[in-house]
């Protein structure tokens, strides 16, 4: 019922494991891997692979048509070549738990919905891992409740591309990648394609379904949410100023500096005071952390996230604001509203 597409560059150290994962899914009868010029060793997994894995196709492509993001036109050939009723993309540094297509085609069936998607859960093995990743998800879960996503009542719509598995009609009514070519952020612009059609979308936490390590190093990730961290949050100069009053420990900082500054009795109220205001913040943190089920010990990294979730969105703020993002190798435009 499903056929499974793969966009994949420079993706020598997660492609195996992606493709494994869905050649044990029954309900998937192919696997398209579309390998976007890579100059690493990932077309030669791919052959190696193909040896083992009957529903693996392999589809190479070259060039970059003018006016595409390298994933969107990847995304779309492999649409193209696919013959099953179901499209389910995920990203090559993501794995399938068993049992994962079955899930998604029965979240589909309950909701009727024709896209489900899942916030896959997130690998994290290093320090900036812990404190960024937990803390970015966490603001995109107050954003896109998916309690608003999946009310056919209103207009909210998110998916994650990490796994979006979409019926074969509506991503043909909507245009398909080709309608969101251009789009750096194409997740949730398809979504909102197939929620404005008047279809219904399903989107929930992918704990025990999906799960992903998105970024092996701190360069990657930091490059990776520059990229599209400030059109997640809304991508207008407002949202970006409300982000940063809601999450940036402004209060905590000044408090804490005027009570250095300060002499005799108020000195020592000033400086309690952003302490009282901080265990507040932890406490905010430690229940965006419960409900995102991720370890509640990761609230020891409040200030540090929230110092460093406002240096990346500022960067990614400047980067939209210059007018291009950079991706593996390739530069894109972009632009604010």
């Amino acid at each position: 019922m499903i056929s499974a597409i793969v966009p994949a560059r420079n993706e020598e150290m997660n492609i195996a494991r992606a493709v494994e994962s869905l050649d044990g899914q029954a309900e998937v009868h192919e696997i398209i891997v579309v390998n976007d010029g890579s100059a690493d060793r990932t077309g030669e997994v791919l052959a190696e692979l193909q040896v083992s894995v009957s529903k693996l196709r392999v589809i190479d492509i070259r060039e970059l048509p003018a006016g595409w993001v390298g994933k969107n036109y990847a995304a779309a050939m492999g649409a193209h070549s696919a013959n099953c009723k179901w499209l389910l993309f995920i990203d090559a540094d993501t794995e399938l738990y068993p049992g994962a297509a079955w899930q998604a085609l029965a979240d589909a069936e309950e909701h009727a919905s024709s896209l489900v998607s899942y916030s896959p859960e997130q690998v994290l093995d290093t320090l900036a891992e812990d404190i960024l990743i937990p803390f970015v998800y966490s603001r995109l879960a107050e954003r896109y409740s998916y309690a608003r996503v999946n009310n056919p009542g209103l207009q909210d719509a998110a998916a994650n591309g990490q796994f979006l598995l979409i019926r074969r009609d509506a991503y043909n009514a909507i245009g398909g990648h080709e309608a969101v070519r251009a789009r750096v952020l194409e997740d949730v612009a398809l979504a909102r394609l197939v929620k404005a059609s008047g279809r219904n979308i399903f989107f929930g936490p992918g704990q025990g379904i999906v799960r992903t390590r998105m970024y092996r190093t701190f360069g990657a990730m930091w490059q990776g949410w520059t990229k599209n961290l400030f059109e997640l949050m809304g991508g207008t100069a407002g949202s970006f100023v409300r982000e940063i009053l809601e999450t940036f420990p402004g209060l905590e900082i000044a408090l804490f500096v005027c009570g250095l500054a300060a002499t005799g009795g108020a000195r020592w109220i000033l400086i309690a005071a952003p302490l009282i205001v901080s265990a507040s913040g932890h406490l905010r943190y430690g229940r965006w952390l419960k409900e995102n089920r991720y370890p509640l010990s990761l609230i020891e990294f409040y200030v540090p996230a929230s110092l460093l979730y406002a240096v990346v969105l500022a960067a990614s703020y400047w980067k939209y604001v210059r007018g291009t993002v950079a991706w593996k190798g390739r530069r894109y435009p972009t632009e604010t509203r």
